[in-house]
């Protein structure tokens, strides 16, 4: 059999990823219909210390765990929590894919914020492509001929929130060790969402315990994947991978929770995509941002790291 290339072999790893992920967001969706998202947010961040304190057995990179930018990484940890709620929230409310679609919108929304917050400037192209792809979250909205729901904001707040964590993790993310930007992420979730246990709290049977630790692991695992698929291949390659997710999450819908996505779903998120794709394309080509490029940034910033900072 031939040798597959890098950038085939990091797009398969992306794309494995991607799957893990969607599959995380299936059991969630599932664990969301019994528990709070608060709670299900702070057993995962509970479950992944221990994960972490693996992957720092065996972080050869010198280092400690205190931050460069600790007030910019407990901004992170607050935004990724937020991010994590909400999205839960929206997934146990709405269709996956519909979800899917408007948190889509994050990496249109993170190229609008990096202009106020991080001085960048963005051209009329890439400007059209983020006006287009806003237009495709409106026609998965439709306002004022379909129902929007408080999960239906909770989604546009998930996506917003995550792309402002991006925006501190692109500002951060060449300085910061990756160790220390996943140690104050996990510890922002655990800690927030700990004081809000005490109202939200229901007992969890034992079954539940394993999925709520299945999807901790997961998300590690994923974002093993996804760190490996950069190092293989150009990041051109790998990013629009995490597209492949709403093909999962029509799948996974359909056949876990008798979701059928309507067309507009689908073509609004058809129209998120392509304009995500395009911007991805327009900074391959060139030097577009002074800090980390939208193309580069996690896929899940309440998860992720910065693909060019993590530990080895």
């Amino acid at each position: 059999m031939p040798r597959l290339s890098s950038n085939s072999t990091g797009a398969l790893l992306a794309l494995a990823a991607f799957g893990v992920f969607a599959s995380h967001d299936a059991i969630v969706k599932d664990l969301a219909t019994r528990y709070s998202p608060v709670q299900i947010v702070f057993c995962i961040a509970l479950f992944g210390f221990p994960i972490l304190l693996g992957i720092l057995a065996f972080d050869r990179e010198e280092g400690t765990l205190i931050p460069r930018h600790p007030r910019l990484l407990i901004a992170r940890g607050v935004t990724a929590a937020v991010s994590a709620v909400l999205a839960f929230y929206a997934f146990a409310v709405l269709p996956m894919a519909q979800v899917y679609a408007i948190l889509f919108s994050a990496p249109l929304l993170i190229t609008v914020l990096a202009v106020p917050l991080l001085g960048e400037k963005v051209g009329p192209r890439r400007a059209l492509a983020v006006a287009i792809g806003m237009a495709g979250v409106l026609v998965v909205l439709r306002p004022g001929s379909a129902d929007l729901s408080p999960g239906h904001l909770a989604a546009l707040l998930a996506a917003s929130s995550s792309a402002l964590s991006s925006i501190i993790l692109r500002r951060v993310g060449r300085v910061e060790r990756g160790t220390v930007v996943l140690f104050y992420a996990l510890a922002g979730n655990f800690v927030l969402m700990g004081m809000a246990m005490p109202f939200v709290y229901r007992p969890m049977a034992g079954l539940d315990v394993l999925l709520m630790m299945a999807v901790a692991a997961m998300a590690f695992l994923a974002m093993r994947l996804v760190i490996m698929a950069y190092r293989r291949a150009e990041a051109v390659v790998v990013a629009p991978m995490q597209y492949s997710q709403i093909l999962w999450a029509v799948v996974f819908g359909l056949f876990l929770f008798d979701e059928v996505p309507d067309h507009w779903t689908l073509l609004g998120a058809g129209i998120i995509i392509a304009s995500g794709v395009y911007i991805v394309m327009r900074e391959s080509r060139g030097a577009t941002s002074a800090h980390t490029p939208v193309l580069a940034s996690p896929p899940r910033s309440g998860d992720g790291l910065p693909p060019d900072k993590t530990p080895r």
